[in-house]
């Protein structure tokens, strides 16, 4: 008997993008209703999932979705760009419960957030608590699942935490951050969505959800720097301040105004579980607490295992092709230069995985002379290892002052950076087929360490526009000349057999 097919809503979200791999791992046959199927190129389970292409607040399409789904996850998140529309989000949830009405589906899971219903709510607070009502109130059944700030890389309050305690020694910190939470990492959210299907006591039930312990704001940056071996002193400030707030973070962190201001708004209640029915209904579950959820957290990067991490941010956030591209994500920047060529992806591996000792950089090979030199200056390993072979790559080898993590033949080369830098560096090129022809990218990873981490990025950013476009430019270049001579090479073979 086949498992029961579950729709999920929001894959390309934080939460649902997560979910969908642990659906799987128990076992359960997956829908994925997106806007844009592109978003999910590059994750590891799309090929193990149904994509339908469809928009929630069109009713039709939600209903042709739903056919043949047990369970269906709302995930849908309204908040866009940082303007929360609750007459959108509330007709997106009627038409969500009106068409799992009309599809016999079995039962909702929202997840929502942690709420005072007493108290005067945000208009982001206010909206998430109406949407559940609202699914609430059609006859399928839901479980709503309320929490708070969820611990994991790339949770926007989570990432507003690491970048305040990163970036700033001395803080001033309004009132809100002495409001309490009740944090609860990633995996034990993770544990309740799925776990939820199998518990049928949790069907038509709201179910508070949190760490093992409530903290302040100012309790989890302490902890986050103690996890980073970071010295942070707190100045606190008697008044709320929730816009001069969102500036700030938005000056001190990648994090917008826009996107911030909202939740910093709802920071200023009581965000804690007030309900203990979770423990009763899933005595299995044993929530983290902060330090070791924020141990979890930020193992992929202390780990150097990057690579769990890179794809999932960047498939979300890119979209169609762009030639440069900057964001934030996994506490690391991501710099990404990219081109569309018309060669074949063979010639373009052998282009960049043939880059650094006797041959160069392909670009200002002067730069990257300065760069090994100043390395060498202070103890580093320079550009005098050069490499083994002009041409062959393995893994594990070094290349200049790089180390080479993972090949892939014909698409990829990751390497990891040995120069001194205060933080971790990677630098990766892909050759990946699209639309018959081959995008190429040259992507630089950085995980900063401390203050110096961001100086030293901000310091070398302006040069890096110039020196990876210029790099990406030579590879295409190279490329094509290798593609040229591959072509001349099989024409004489043709000829002489």
């Amino acid at each position: 008997m086949k498992e029961k097919l579950i729709l999920v809503t929001g894959a390309t979200g934080y939460i649902g993008g997560r979910l969908v791999p642990k659906l799987l791992e128990a076992g359960y046959r997956v829908r994925c209703l997106v806007r844009d199927p592109s978003r999910l190129q590059g994750r590891p389970w799309v090929d193990s999932v149904e994509v339908v292409t469809g928009d929630a607040r069109r009713p039709a399409e939600l209903l042709r979705a739903m056919q043949g789904v047990a369970v269906a996850y709302y995930l849908i998140h309204g908040m866009q760009g940082g303007k929360v529309n609750a007459g959108r989000d509330l007709q997106v949830a009627r038409n969500f419960a009106q068409a799992a009405e009309e599809a016999n589906i079995e039962r909702i899971i929202y997840f929502g957030e942690l709420v005072d219903p007493t108290a005067n709510l945000s208009p982001y607070l206010r909206a998430r608590h109406e949407t559940g009502y609202t699914l609430r109130y059609g006859k399928v059944p839901v479980t709503e699942f309320r929490a708070g700030m969820v611990i994991g890389s790339g949770s926007v309050l989570f990432e507003m935490i690491r970048y305040l305690t990163e970036r700033e020694p001395v803080m001033t910190c309004p009132a809100w951050f002495y409001s309490q939470a009740q944090p609860i990492a990633i995996r034990d959210v993770l544990s309740y969505l799925v776990d939820a299907i199998k518990t049928p006591d949790s069907t038509g039930r709201v179910i508070e959800i949190g760490g093992s312990a409530p903290l302040t704001y100012a309790d989890m940056l302490l902890g986050y720097a103690s996890e980073r071996g970071l010295k942070r002193w707190l100045i606190p400030v008697p008044v709320y301040a929730p816009r001069l707030s969102a500036y700030w973070v938005h000056l001190v962190t990648p994090i917008h105004s826009r996107l911030i201001a909202p939740l910093i708004e709802g920071l200023r209640l009581n965000l804690i579980v007030r309900d203990e029915s979770a423990k009763k209904l899933f005595p299995h579950i044993k929530p983290l607490d902060f330090q070791t959820a924020t141990r979890l957290a930020l193992g992929r990067i202390q780990r150097d295992d990057v690579e769990t991490s890179w794809s999932d941010a960047l498939v979300s956030a890119m979209g169609d092709f762009k030639p440069y591209q900057f964001l934030i994500s996994d506490g690391m920047f991501i710099e990404r230069f990219q081109t569309l060529l018309d060669l074949p992806p063979e010639a373009i591996f052998r282009s960049y995985t043939g880059i650094g000792g006797a041959r160069g950089w392909l670009y200002m090979d002067w730069a990257w002379s300065l760069r090994g030199w100043m390395d060498k200056v202070i103890g580093g390993v320079g550009l005098r290892r050069g490499r083994r072979h002009p041409d062959e790559i393995r893994t594990g080898e070094s290349l200049d002052f790089w180390r080479v993590e993972a090949i892939e033949q014909n698409r990829r080369m990751l390497l990891r950076a040995e120069m001194k830098v205060p933080g971790k560096a990677w630098l990766e090129f892909e050759s990946v087929p699209k639309d018959g022809k081959t995008l190429v990218s040259s992507t630089a990873y950085f995980a900063p360490h401390g203050v110096s981490g961001f100086l030293y990025w901000y310091t070398m950013w302006p040069f890096h526009k110039f020196i990876f476009a210029g790099l990406t430019r030579g590879i295409a270049s190279r490329a094509r000349i290798l593609a040229r001579s591959s072509s001349s090479f099989s024409e004489k073979s043709v000829e002489t057999k």
